[in-house]
């Protein structure tokens, strides 16, 4: 077999078996005597063992067998589960990450000689418990019920080794997996003819078993024969342990609550349609089509500036039923780029559980709006930024227990991460009840540096934000291994900038400090407001636009030496678009006002006309790096003339 040709797909799934992993050692070590995430954590490396020998890589099979024997140990209770125990699985499910990636890359994987050997030394002195598992179908006592499954994979099935790993998987999630036929070693190898057969115990019915089967995936036929041994009566597990055909541990392997159940009369049918509406694409393929669906809106906005020029009614209708379609195409193309967070958050509580342990401190990290959907690229990209302000607040925000205790904070410091939708754009929000962020320092720092009057005697939250978020200003005296001096919030925001979004800091001494990024949903095509200075277009994403008017000469205010806007209740500072783009002001002539608002800050931008609403496709840009500050991107417009996008995060 061409192994090359499945790497992709081999890395893709183990990835997420590795994921899981984590996630029920994290578990695991809040609970050591729990027997779920033991089971789990067996059937995720027991499965990366069997894809690893189907491909052939031997690194990922070799410490992929050590960890299940070490777990197979737990799970009969031979091994107890301590610290010294977690650090070697922990320490084995980091090992598989890298040795998994070398491997697919074809890369040499990293010496793990002095793991493995630990694995040994600890296997080797467990208790010896009589072993348990699948046995060969002949094997299953007649007096013990069960049902066999005969299935059979579909013609010219790629990885039948690998497909059939993640049958067994499904099957486990109805229950005990007692027997298969061909043994598992034939299974794993995909040296078989297609069709094997399973015995579960179950008490799932035959629907339900089918379109559990099925619903893996390259399934023809799943069909349930009679019990096993052609015995009638109940399948329980106490029969099954009373019988000697599985052990007391493996009677435990039951549902987890990982994969959900389908009702048993609609099983086979959900399954087809499951196996139907869900495939694996390939992310760039989905960029190729958002790319052309930009070119397309490009056009479309061209055809528009056209037909109001010819004025023709059949071409307007022709042009309106185009318009329509091309949205749907859109919001089609944009959905389905949604992926929910998290799918990168799920990685967070392993790093900020060795992030606490190396620091000495105890952390309660809690992850909320694991839901709420980005675009996939924007969810990669905003990786990195969160890892720093997590690491950052586990290093520099929590306190140590001692120091909590002194003063008057319970000893477990609490970190929260969170995703909330607002309006049209999606917030990321870091926060802890920790030491907050020393204003006094900030400001004596600023002044040294001659960032701020000596006069001043106290900094905004606004204030204090821009001066941690220049590059190489720190308070930290303290280098650690973990985050350095503290020194990054500036990487964090001009990431955040890169992306459209904004990044806002909050905090209070003795209280904590929080960090908000502001992000709009998808990358691609925003709807903006499009507005004229001089002879130059400019667009303004909606996502910060809250009203536009018009405003004649002289309705203005001045306070202070600033322009202002009495607007309801409310007093919004107004800057002259014309300024910013250094163009001479026209004092007499009306101007029309957009009102801008993000977070709780708002302002009025005085623009000469408003040309209305329209879809625009962003081709980003760092507008710092490129000399261009005021602005995030630009665009083509419908007339073929380009724009600038404004950055409002800059604005405000």
């Amino acid at each position: 077999m061409d192994a090359s040709r499945y790497a992709e797909l081999f890395l893709t799934e183990s990835q997420e078996h590795v994921s899981a992993i984590n996630h029920s050692l994290l578990t695991l070590e809040r609970a050591p005597g729990a027997s779920e995430p033991v089971a789990a954590l067996f059937r995720g490396v027991h499965t990366i063992k069997g894809m690893a020998a189907t491909m052939g890589y031997q690194a990922v099979t070799d410490l992929s067998h050590e960890m299940e024997t070490l777990l197979d140990n737990v799970r009969k209770q031979a091994v107890r589960v301590d610290a010294g125990v977690m650090d070697v699985l922990f320490k084995g499910a980091d090992a598989l990450e890298r040795t998994i990636e070398a491997e697919t890359k074809g890369r040499p994987a990293a010496d793990t000689g002095a793991l493995l050997a630990r694995m040994r030394e600890i296997s080797a002195a467990a208790r010896p418990t009589p072993a348990a598992g699948a046995t060969a179908v002949g094997e299953v006592p007649s007096a013990v019920g069960g049902v066999t499954v005969r299935v059979r994979l579909e013609p010219d099935t790629p990885l039948k080794g690998v497909r059939v790993f993640m049958i067994l998987q499904k099957a486990r999630t109805l229950g005990t997996l007692l027997a298969t036929e061909p043994a598992e070693a034939v299974l794993q190898s995909g040296e078989f003819e297609g069709d094997f057969r399973l015995v579960i115990d179950s008490h799932a019915g035959a629907g339900e078993i089918e379109g559990a089967i099925k619903a893996a995936g390259f399934v023809q036929e799943a069909h349930v024969l009679a019990p096993a041994g052609g015995i009638e009566g109940p399948r329980s597990s106490a029969a099954l342990r009373q019988s000697g055909a599985i052990s007391p541990d493996t009677a435990e392997m039951r549902v987890s609550g990982t994969f959900p159940v389908p009702d048993a009369g609609t099983a086979a049918e959900g399954a087809v349609q499951h196996k139907h509406k869900n495939i694996r694409i390939d992310l760039r393929r989905l960029d190729t089509l958002m790319n052309l669906i930009g070119e397309l809106v490009i056009s479309r906005g061209r055809l528009q500036a056209i037909a109001a020029e010819v004025r023709s009614p059949v071409l307007d209708e022709t042009l309106a039923l185009a318009s329509r379609l091309v949205s749907d195409l859109q919001d089609e193309i944009m959905t389905s780029r949604l992926v929910p967070v998290w799918q990168v958050f799920d990685r967070f509580p392993r790093l900020v559980r060795d992030a606490a342990r190396s620091t000495g401190k105890d952390v309660d990290f809690v992850i909320e709006g694991k839901e709420i959907e980005l675009d996939r690229s924007m969810l990669d990209e905003i990786g990195e930024p969160v890892v720093h302000l997590l690491r950052n607040a586990v290093d520099h925000g929590l306190e140590p227990p001692d120091e909590r205790r002194a003063a008057g904070k319970p000893p477990v410091g609490r970190l929260r991460l969170a995703a909330l939708r607002d309006r049209a754009s999606v917030l990321i929000r870091v926060s802890d009840d920790g030491r907050g962020i020393d204003r006094s320092r900030v400001l004596a720092k600023a002044k040294r540096q001659g960032l701020v009057e000596e006069s001043r005697e106290e900094l905004t939250d606004d204030e204090m934000y821009h001066l941690v978020a220049r590059p190489g200003f720190s308070t930290t005296e303290q280098v650690t291994d973990l985050s350095g001096r503290g020194v990054g919030i500036d990487a964090v925001a001009t990431r955040v900038r890169s992306l459209g979004g904004s990044l806002e800091l909050r905090s209070v001494e003795g209280e904590g400090t929080t960090v908000t990024a502001r992000l709009p949903v998808t990358l691609a095509i925003v709807r903006a407001v499009l507005a004229k200075v001089n002879d130059e277009t400019y667009a303004v994403p909606m996502t910060h636009v809250s009203e536009t008017m018009e405003l004649a000469a002289g309705v203005h205010e001045t306070v202070k030496g600033r322009e202002v806007l009495s607007l309801r209740d409310d007093v919004l500072p107004l800057v002259h678009l014309r300024d910013l783009v250094k163009l001479p002001r026209q004092p007499d002539r009306l101007s029309h006002v957009i009102v801008l608002e993000m977070a709780e800050r708002r302002a009025g931008i005085l623009v000469d006309r408003l040309l209305g609403q329209q879809d625009i496709v962003v081709k980003q840009f760092d507008g710092v790096r490129d000399g261009l500050p005021l602005f995030s991107g630009a665009t083509i417009l419908g007339d073929g003339a380009p724009a600038l996008i404004l950055d409002v995060s800059t604005l405000l």
